[in-house]
């Protein structure tokens, strides 16, 4: 989508809000560092011009964030402000040089668990720090001397400050819940804004003495030296500013990207972000921000969340922020000097109780990696970013080894004396001596079902393996090997490598693809599935094929192991914040159409309504069934989709029983149903209407020609439908027609011509033909 001159207005509302967010954050991270209170608004300034001008993702707000804090406090103490602004320049510099080698995609590579708690790690320290403001003392040099301090400090309250940042923290979680229609638009005001403007105004009124922002003559503002210190401690402090910030600002580009997908629809939505422009434009705003006296800069989620949320269309808005918190720092210095500390001392210490997030200690805790997590944030607090860093990716690293050596072999007897071996984890030349001891314990002339569950298997485990089922068939024994989808289902043959694997992913079809080699050629090791194939065609001939409760089952089971794991996360999510899907899907009920397959979506992203011969019964017209009227209410006026596609399909039963229907048979729910689709057969024999085509051929027969034509008629009907035409009136909903050949696997999306609907093919790579 391009930017234009009637988005201004847009641009120009978001930057305000997210203007009045970043003055009362930016002032308490200064504050928060150590650093001149000045440091936070030049960076605000400079992260919204210099980052929002030439960083890669453009609805993106930079600035100071809560994730450098504790990084930037301990240089202060350590080299004082003005080194610390040239290792910000330095810094800078660094992420220039890592842009230049596009390398921005692999600071995505840290596992999401150190990551996670690098910063829940710098959030506890954070408000470790600031609840001593917030009781009206002054904070320690380390977490550790913050949390033995606080006995004596609870036992010397200030009263004043105490009062005030109470106010803070209580407006400031109040606010988004205010009822009522006066709420709504209360709620238009920040939350951090409105809580340090009502702590301001009470400790202006009630005549508490407290200490106050204090914004020093922009002539004696600091500006950066030489860095003074040990060459190996600039270049640790070089790196840690460098690592934090850059991981921090990917992060929060992408995480943009997904709020904006889930926020507009495609044609409203800015390009993705270009992560190795965004980490030279983040490069940049520190170089200028660090010369010119202010914080380091990243990119910063909540700002970012906010400016796409305002409606923000294009970059203009991170760069008109800028200029506002310019502005500000100019013009409004004695309205900032009335804001007490303890206010944005309470603000900045509830950002970091936030980034500790329960979310994501779930996420880890599901995918097993809590010890990662919890050593990471241990490692922060007690040691540094970036000790903690390091310290998580070795226990990282230490966690994935022995997780890849360890290996569980079981057997158990089951009814009718079958032997299943199950082998739990990557079976590698560590695990053969317990792999050899419990296939030895089989009888030689016994049934055996192995199970493989894991994604590796090296050549040492492959050999034992095949050279115990030679031996184990050669006694007269049976063997059947599955591999991680659990499948009871026999092959009849290895696929070999380069040829079809289709159906892989779809195991319940294994038995109807015909075009599997009848002869099977032993794989390379590693791949566990591909090995159990070869193991299992080797020993086992064609059996019949299981169906019924007991295919179902064995479906189920493969979706717990295999399928459940990755789409867990996703799921709930959904379950979280309900559904919202951008298309109703209506298509036939025919087994052989697979939506999730032929449209590349996924849990959330379709709502789908199937029957026989996807008919559109007219409104009022005579029917015992208002399913699909329903459907459409639903989906157009709750939902809010919008689209609606009708998909029909070559060879379609329903069609061939319209052409083939006569007068006078017996009248059926099938019949009834199908009268539905009379209107279609009139259209198909009508001369005012233009037959369809496909990919600029005729059809090749009445069939399919009642199947395109269908696909037409059912749009027409959809038109009458009330909620529909009223949405396509206002402009917000599309629809589309859809074919699927099912002999061909290719996919037409039918588009409006002069004078009728041509069908485009899609190629392989998403381009119309």
């Amino acid at each position: 989508m391009t930017a234009t001159a009637k988005d201004v207005p847009a641009d120009l509302s978001a930057s305000v809000a997210v203007f009045l967010i970043a003055l009362p954050l930016s002032l308490g991270i200064a504050l928060a560092t150590g650093a001149p209170l000045q440091a936070g608004l030049v960076a605000a300034a400079v992260g919204g011009i210099v980052a929002g001008r030439l960083g890669g993702a453009p609805l993106q707000v930079s600035g100071p964030a809560a994730g450098l804090t504790v990084v930037t406090a301990e240089l202060i103490q350590h080299y004082g402000w003005r080194t610390t602004c040239a290792i910000t320049v330095l810094a800078g510099c660094c992420q220039l040089a890592l842009s230049a080698l596009r390398t921005a995609r692999s600071a995505l590579m840290v596992s999401p668990a150190i990551v996670h708690g690098m910063l829940a790690g710098i959030g506890v320290t954070i408000a470790l720090a600031q609840l001593h403001i917030v009781l009206g003392g002054t904070p320690q040099s380390s977490a550790v001397a913050n949390v033995l301090g606080l006995p004596g400090q609870l036992a010397d309250l200030h009263p004043g400050a105490l009062g005030v940042s109470t106010l803070t923290l209580v407006v400031l979680l109040g606010w988004p819940r205010l009822p009522g229609l006066a709420g709504r638009a209360l709620r238009k005001v920040p939350a951090a804004l409105a809580a340090v403007a009502a702590a301001t105004a009470f400790a202006a009124l009630a005549g508490i003495s407290l200490p106050r922002v204090d914004l020093p003559s922009w002539r004696s503002h600091a500006l950066p030296e030489l860095p003074e210190g040990p060459v190996l401690g600039i270049i640790a402090a070089v790196l840690t500013v460098t690592l934090v910030g850059s991981v921090e600002s990917l992060l929060s580009a992408v995480a943009t990207d997904k709020v904006i997908a889930s926020e507009r629809q495609t044609a409203n939505r800015p390009p993705r972000a270009d992560l190795d422009r965004e980490l030279r434009g983040q490069g940049a705003a520190n170089i200028v921000s660090g010369a010119l006296g202010g914080l380091p800069i990243t990119g910063v989620a909540v700002r970012s969340v906010a400016n796409v949320k305002s409606g923000a269309v294009s970059r203009r808005s991170a760069i008109l922020h800028g200029f506002w918190v310019l502005l500000a720092a100019a013009l409004l210095v004695p309205v900032l000097d009335l804001i007490p500390l303890a206010a944005l001392a309470a603000l900045v210490m509830a950002v970091g109780v936030q980034m500790v997030s329960i979310n994501h200690l779930r996420t880890v805790t599901r995918h097993r990696e809590a010890l990662v997590y919890a050593t990471t944030i241990a490692a922060v607090v007690f040691g540094g970013v970036l000790e903690g860093v390091a310290i998580g990716i070795a226990v990282a690293v230490a966690l994935a080894l022995h997780r890849l050596a360890r290996t569980r072999i079981t057997v158990e007897q089951l009814d009718g004396g079958v032997h299943r071996v199950r082998a739990r984890g990557q079976l590698t030349f560590l695990a053969v001596p317990r792999l050899s001891r419990v296939l030895n314990q089989i009888p030689q002339d016994g049934q055996a079902v192995i199970e493989l569950d894991g994604s590796f298997m090296d050549h040492a485990a492959y050999e034992t393996l095949h050279d115990w089922q030679e031996a184990h068939v050669a006694h007269g024994g049976s063997l059947k090997v599955t591999g991680r989808a659990g499948s009871a289902e026999p092959h009849r043959g290895a696929p070999q490598r380069g040829t079809h694997q289709c159906c892989r992913p779809w195991t319940p079809w294994q038995n109807h693809c015909d075009h599997r080699p009848a002869q099977p050629r032993t794989p390379e090791p590693g791949g566990v599935e591909a090995a159990a194939e070869a193991l299992e065609a080797a020993s086992t001939a064609k059996r019949p094929r299981r169906r019924g409760a007991g295919q179902l089952a064995n479906g189920i089971s493969a979706f717990q192991r295999d399928t459940a794991p990755h789409v867990r996360d996703e799921l709930a999510r959904l379950a979280r914040e309900g559904q919202r899907p951008s298309q109703l899907f209506l298509t036939c009920a025919d087994s052989r159409l697979v939506t999730s397959m032929i449209t590349a979506s996924g849990p959330g992203d379709l709502f789908t309504v199937r029957n026989v011969g996807n008919l559109v019964p007219l409104p009022g017209a005579e029917s015992t069934d208002d399913s699909v009227a329903a459907a459409i209410e639903y989906a157009v006026d709750v939902l809010k989709v919008d689209s609606i596609t009708v998909c029909g399909h070559s060879g379609c039963g329903a069609m061939q029983a319209l052409l083939s229907s006569a007068p006078g048979q017996p009248m059926t729910p099938l019949r009834r149903w199908l009268r539905h689709g009379l209107p279609s057969l009139e259209r198909m024999a009508s001369r005012h209407h233009a037959w369809a085509r496909i990919a600029g051929r005729l059809p090749a027969d009445a069939v399919e020609q009642l199947c395109l034509t269908n696909v037409v008629q059912q749009l027409e009907h959809l038109r009458a439908h009330e909620s529909v035409a009223r949405r396509l009136a206002d402009g917000t909903l599309e629809l589309h027609g859809m074919y699927f050949h099912v002999g061909e696997a290719q996919a037409y999306l039918l588009s409006e011509g002069e004078d009728f609907f041509d069908c485009r093919v899609f190629d392989s790579v998403g381009q119309s033909a």
